[in-house]
């Protein structure tokens, strides 16, 4: 799947990644009003409006990205209905091309994380029949639990041909009180880098590995060290616009040929209409103002590639 990816990649000149990850204040009325007119004011409604939310984004972005992330906590709010809205959304962005990274962070060990990876890029056997449960083509994995909680995930990986991005250094304020820590006189982050970059080689594409890191926009410095640690991990990089990154923050984290990361948006891109530079869409045409913001990430990530 990271061929897949870096294929994708190429093919849009786009090396962004959409956060679908809506929130009902996200969402304009009018699309909510529908759903809750079909389905009451439930968690089957709530779910609905996700989903047609989810697919006019979609349906005015797909020809311009190459992936999307769903962050699986903000569908899980809506419990079962919301896990459908889930799986409708995976299924219908693989079947418009693009690469599904799901965001759903597991960390376990033993049967339990081998559960995880089955129900998310693997196949489960039931009866004299196989299903493929969500099918997302990736995941973000926490490796706090060490190799006994990553190594399920990546032999489902080399079955499936699907990847993984492990948390190495994360965008968020706190991050830093445990992944800054010195061990050995080196920030734990670079550690974790380390074991990434030992795990990707047992499991290699074309060019870059299966297994992928995940590095926020915030940290540019980091991100510089880390692109060395790791140079055939795909960089996923959170972090963008509504946290404070900019194309600028983040040339160091892409290799020489352009290739090697993916930035992720998402509020920015899909509450894009809720912002002063895009209010001129308004509500009714959300998924314009979506593919607008997709344009200028994708034209500000060009610019500073070439200015490195």
């Amino acid at each position: 799947m990271i061929n897949k990816l870096v294929e994708n990649i190429k093919k849009t000149g786009a090396p962004i990644v959409v956060g679908l990850d809506p929130m009902l204040g996200y969402i304009p009325e009018h699309i909510q009003k529908r759903a809750f007119a079909e389905c009451g004011e439930t968690l089957e409604g709530a779910a609905e409006a996700i989903w047609q939310f989810n697919k006019e984004i979609v349906d005015k972005t797909y020809d311009l990205i190459p992936a999307v992330k769903p962050q699986i906590a903000m569908y899980e709010q809506f419990g079962i209905p919301g896990l459908a809205a889930f799986k409708k959304t995976v299924d219908y962005c693989r079947e418009k091309g693009l690469v599904v990274i799901g965001d759903i962070k597991r960390g376990d060990i033993g049967s339990t994380s081998a559960a995880y990876a089955t129900g998310h890029i693997g196949r489960v056997q039931v009866g004299g029949n196989t299903y493929a449960p969500f099918d997302e083509d990736f995941v973000t994995v926490n490796p706090y639990l060490g190799s006994d909680g990553v190594k399920p995930f990546i032999d489902v990986c080399r079955q499936e041909h699907k990847g993984l991005f492990i948390l190495v250094k994360t965008s968020n304020p706190s991050s830093g009180e445990f992944q800054d820590r010195l061990v050995d006189g080196r920030p734990l982050y670079e550690l974790v880098g380390e074991k990434v970059n030992e795990w990707g080689q047992t499991c290699m594409g074309d060019d870059y590995s299966y297994v992928g890191a995940v590095v926020g926009a915030t940290y540019p410095e980091m991100g510089k060290v880390l692109r060395k640690i790791m140079p055939k991990a795909y960089i996923l990089v959170p972090g963008y616009g509504a946290q404070g990154g900019q194309g600028k923050d983040l040339v160091h984290f892409f290799n020489e040929d352009g290739l090697g990361a993916i930035v992720n948006s998402s509020r920015g891109i899909i509450a894009a209409w809720k912002q002063e530079k895009y209010a001129s869409f308004g509500a009714e045409a959300f998924g314009d103002a979506s593919r607008a913001a997709v344009e200028d990430m994708v034209a500000d990530i060009a610019g500073a590639l070439a200015n490195r």
